[in-house]
């Protein structure tokens, strides 16, 4: 049983982990199962989904973040928060279509929950942005 699920979990693991503020991609276990002949649906519902997982919880930490400010090993200066946060009300509820992006996307996550955006449309927006991304993957591999 662990052998079949193997592979689907090892997806769901970098799909979760790359969307945290901790380097790393899921891009190369996507593509790595569809060259084995994974279902690509399958895979695309299961990155999408723990790849916004991920970003639900950077949006969690940024909501708890300034619970922290006083503290000295805060690592943010007030006026980075409030450049932070002035960028993304700039750009508003769509920028976060462009969670799926490589160095802005998770940090714009964090704000997002800094900012006390809703978890209803951080969920639509970011899984929608994601599973474009996914499906973009997807779209780009060669049949096999």
């Amino acid at each position: 049983m662990t052998e079949f699920l193997w592979p689907y979990l090892s997806l769901a693991f970098s799909a979760f982990v790359s969307a945290t503020l901790l380097p790393f991609g899921s891009e190369l276990v996507l593509v790595g199962l569809l060259t084995q002949g994974y279902p690509a649906l399958v895979l695309w519902g299961i990155a999408t989904v723990f790849n916004t997982l991920g970003s639900v919880l950077n949006w969690y930490l940024g909501r708890q973040l300034l619970l922290f400010q006083h503290k000295s090993w805060f690592m943010f200066k007030p006026h980075q928060i409030e450049q932070a946060s002035g960028q993304f009300q700039r750009w508003g509820l769509p920028s976060l279509l462009l969670a799926w992006l490589p160095v802005i996307g998770d940090p714009l996550t964090l704000v997002a929950g800094v900012l006390k955006v809703p978890l209803f449309w951080f969920v639509l927006l970011v899984g929608l942005g994601k599973g474009l991304r996914y499906g973009v993957v997807i779209g780009l591999m060669p049949a096999v």
